[in-house]
C-alpha cells in the first residue's frame, strides 16, 4: 500500500535548496561537485525517541529535524538534514553512505505492507541508531504524536549488534532491547 509521505515546511525545502547552492557548506565528496543537479526527494521528519531510561513510562518523540535524499538522475546519492533550533529551522549537514541505501530499502518493505502509514525517521541516540517509524496515523501532523508500543519499526543499516537491521520490530520490543542494553551501564531503573 502506498505510504503517505508528509510535505517538508517550505522552510526546510528553501533551507536544503540554499545548503545546495552554497559553496561555502561542507558536503562529502561524492556532492562536492555539480551540487546544481541535486534534487531532495522523500522528505522524512526525524524524531527522537525519548524516556528510555525510564521503563514505567512510555516513550515519548519530538520533532528535531527532516531529512532529504538528494537525488542525481533519479538516483539517491546523498541525504540533507535541517534540524530544529529555538530560533527555527536551519541546515544541519550533507551525508552519504549506507543510511541512504537501507532508507530507500525499508521505504520500499513498508510499502509492502498492508496498512496504510506516515513513514518517519525515528532516532534512537542511546544506540547511535536510526529506524524508519510506521506511524499508523497516515493524515497525521508529522510534528505531533508519539510512538505506540505496537507501531511497527524497520531498524536501519547498520544497526546495533543484535538488532536485526531491515526487519520489522515493534516500538514495545525496541525499547525491551534497549533497556536491555543499558541497565548493565546503570542507566535503566
Amino acid at each position: 500500500m502506498p505510504l503517505s509521505i508528509p510535505p517538508a515546511p517550505g522552510v526546510v525545502e528553501r533551507t536544503i535548496d540554499e545548503a545546495l547552492r552554497s559553496a561555502a557548506v561542507p558536503a562529502p565528496r561524492g556532492l562536492r561537485f555539480d551540487r546544481g543537479s541535486l534534487r531532495p526527494t522523500l522528505p522524512l521528519p526525524v524524531h527522537r525517541l525519548e524516556r528510555l531510561t525510564a521503563p514505567a513510562e512510555p516513550p515519548t518523540s519530538r520533532l528535531t529535524g527532516w531529512r532529504c535524499l538528494l537525488a542525481r538522475d533519479d538516483r539517491s546519492v546523498g541525504t540533507a538534514e535541517c534540524r530544529l533550533t529555538t530560533e527555527g529551522w536551519e541546515f544541519s549537514h550533507f551525508g552519504e553512505g549506507p543510511y541512504m541505501a537501507s532508507t530507500e530499502r525499508a521505504l520500499r518493505l513498508a510499502e509492502e505492507r498492508q496498512e496504510h502509514y506516515q513513514p518517519r525517521l525515528l532516532s534512537v541516540p542511546e544506540l547511535y541508531m536510526l529506524t524508519l517509524w510506521l506511524h499508523p496515523d497516515p493524515s497525521a501532523d508529522p510534528a505531533e504524536g508519539g510512538p505506540s508500543g505496537s507501531d511497527p519499526l524497520i531498524p536501519l543499516a547498520p544497526a546495533p549488534p543484535g538488532i536485526a537491521a531491515e526487519r520489522l520490530i515493534t516500538v514495545d520490543a525496541l525499547v525491551t532491547l534497549v533497556a536491555n542494553r543499558l541497565a548493565p551501564l546503570g542507566l535503566a531503573s
